[in-house]
């Protein structure tokens, strides 16, 4: 069910949530969070499809606000806004639209079309509309601050997701969240390489006793992933970490190519083969071919509630591995000739 309501309040929106409960029955007992997700216009329908299906898991209010006027920040996903809303005159209202049902998965959506002023303050279209006693999460899905933590949104809640991956120079957008990342802040970017951190610990898990050299990491230069997962091992297991862009006319895959870890006794090495298939090899194993897809926005969206706590290892990875990794001259990047593409 849609149904659209213009030049409403806050209250007002409030007292039509408890009318259509009553009507359908539904309760909000079982909700154990809160939503908030700035947006363009542009971006509504796509964050509305990645929200529902995290809901599945994670049943949740869902709060857009879509703020007209501004642009996509960085590189958007596809997606055009199917909103029954259209924007109007730039004069101080609300617009809004209410899902339910089949048209917000186990959720409760609600998106909000402010103008003029009402559009200066999100926090306190938020703050009444909010679950009570549930915890707040703040992801903006196509739109990107620089200090998430120290925005009105972003005091309210208890997390705040963003993507480094949309930006055109993540290494740089690395660089200042080594800095500015707070306690509760996380980023789609580190959802992405859970797959892969979870194939190198279990390859590793069958060489207990490798002396480890070095590690080299191949991606293309566009791919935040990438630099998210040397850090990693370059915080992890204290050795260099070469990272090696892949040429852009090489035919491969956006973001992470391989990781070969460099030892005495034989390399260890996880490479894209074909597909969202990757090669395993390392001595005395045969070879294996293991599916790694690379995840879409809807499954990293759902990793990143189930942890309503500050991420501590995704905190160090960005405040140390980061810095370790950028700033150590053993980790300059390395081009990788055509030749060899």
């Amino acid at each position: 069910m849609i149904e659209t309501i213009s030049d409403t309040t806050i209250s007002g929106l409030s007292r039509r949530l408890v009318a259509l409960r009553i009507e359908g029955g539904a309760t909000t007992l079982g909700r154990v969070l809160t939503l908030v997700i700035p947006c363009t216009l542009d971006g509504v329908e796509e964050a509305i499809e990645a929200a529902n299906f995290a809901s599945r898991e994670h049943p949740m209010r869902v709060i857009l606000i879509a703020l007209p006027g501004l642009e996509p920040g960085g590189r958007p996903g596809p997606g055009a806004s199917q909103l029954a809303l259209v924007p109007r005159e730039p004069k101080d209202g609300l617009d809004a639209e209410i899902r339910l049902g089949g048209d917000a998965g186990a959720s409760q959506v609600i998106v909000l079309l402010p103008r003029g002023a009402a559009a200066a303050a999100p926090d306190r279209l938020v703050s009444g509309l909010s679950l009570p006693d549930a915890p707040v999460v703040v992801w903006w899905s196509d739109i990107w601050p620089d200090h998430a933590a120290e925005t009105p949104l972003g005091r309210l809640a208890q997390r705040r997701i963003t993507d480094s991956g949309a930006f055109l120079d993540p290494a740089n957008r690395l660089r200042a969240l080594a800095h500015d990342s707070q306690p509760g802040d996380t980023d789609l970017a580190w959802a992405r390489v859970t797959l892969w951190r979870a194939q190198l610990a279990a390859a590793l898990d069958n060489a207990p006793h490798c002396t480890i050299t070095d590690v080299t990491v191949s991606g293309t230069p566009d791919s935040s992933s990438t630099t998210l997962l040397a850090a990693w091992l370059r915080l992890q297991l204290g050795v260099p970490v070469h990272r090696r862009e892949m040429p852009f006319d090489a035919g491969i895959t956006w973001g992470i190519h391989s990781v070969v870890i460099h030892s005495p006794d034989g390399d260890i090495s996880i490479t894209r083969s074909h597909g969202a298939f990757v090669a395993v090899e390392q001595p005395g194993h045969p070879r294996l071919e293991v599916p790694l897809p690379r995840r879409p926005l809807r499954e990293c969206l759902a990793e990143d509630l189930r942890l309503l706590r500050p991420d501590e290892l995704y905190q160090r990875v960005v405040t140390e591995g980061v810095p370790m990794l950028l700033g150590d001259p053993t980790t300059d990047i390395l081009i990788l000739p055509e030749e060899l593409a």
